[in-house]
């Protein structure tokens, strides 16, 4: 009977500005995550994007033991990742160790710093599966800049950087600076999982910077369209997770997982089922 009464007053909750701060939030980290999650996957950088995220949760943790901003020390946290990623395992065969080393590092250090914090248990709590109400306005200030910084300089690298993505020999060979544009496609990863760390949590990063890049791809080879889908996709899933989390107060983290995972399996659904009807 809690619970109903809660799904009733949801239009009411919705009226509040801290609400309405984690809608916009959302709404900011889907634009950013659905625009690069097609280069992520394309890429082959998931795990990449995992191990940034142990670094954001890192840097968070040492913001909080420290007393400032948790959302300046995810950004640091994940840009140091992103540049440890771009600098040390450029090659492909090296990625994975090379973030696997770091990841471990990163997720012990955090531990550390969040044992050694005395303040609130929900604030270490939301480290790892985010805490979208705690969003305020200055927050959604430092949100938007990054997200800014980020469109901006995807919009201008963005050509080379797809061409890098499909086919890096090739894009080597006709004089494209792949190397420099790694190591700013790893900083542009690291930035965006700073954002998503404080809504949805280090822990499930993934649902919103892989899943919907890999659900687009199931359903269009084309590199506009597939964009365009994963930032649909995106913002479905985090904003239509923040509204359903809200009447129960239960953490976001979940509800945007549970819709990523749905919006994949559909996509795949989809896929199959256009190749039966192709072949027939």
């Amino acid at each position: 009977m809690d619970r109903l009464v809660s799904f009733e007053g949801l239009g009411e909750l919705l009226g509040f500005p801290f609400v309405q701060n984690a809608l916009l939030a959302c709404a900011v980290l889907g634009i950013v995550a659905g625009a690069l999650a097609p280069l992520i996957v394309s890429r082959g950088m998931s795990f990449a994007v995992h191990g940034t995220a142990e670094l954001a949760f890192t840097g968070g943790a040492a913001a909080l033991l420290i007393g400032v901003g948790v959302g300046i020390g995810a950004v640091v946290g994940a840009v140091v990742a992103g540049l440890v990623f771009g600098i040390l395992g450029l090659r492909q065969r090296e990625r994975d160790s090379v973030i696997g080393v770091v990841l471990a590092f990163g997720l012990g250090l955090g531990v550390l710093l969040l044992a050694l914090y005395s303040g609130r248990a929900s604030n270490k709590f939301g480290l790892l599966t985010g805490s979208i109400v705690s969003v305020d306005s200055t927050n959604l200030v430092v949100l938007a800049c990054v997200a800014v910084l980020v469109i901006g300089v995807l919009a201008v690298l963005y050509r080379p950087l797809l061409f890098a993505s499909t086919d890096p020999d090739v894009a080597l060979a006709r004089g494209v600076p792949v190397r420099a544009l790694s190591l700013v496609f790893a900083v542009l990863i690291g930035l965006t999982t700073a954002l998503a760390v404080p809504i949805v949590g280090a822990i499930l990063v993934l649902s919103v910077m892989i899943a919907p890049g890999a659900a687009a791809a199931r359903v269009t080879a084309s590199p506009l369209l597939a964009t365009v889908l994963a930032v649909l996709f995106a913002e479905v899933a985090l904003v239509g997770g923040a509204v359903l989390s809200l009447a129960p107060g239960l953490p976001v983290s979940g509800y945007v997982a549970t819709l990523s995972f749905l919006i994949y399996v559909g996509c795949r659904v989809a896929a199959r089922l256009r190749g039966r009807a192709a072949v027939g």
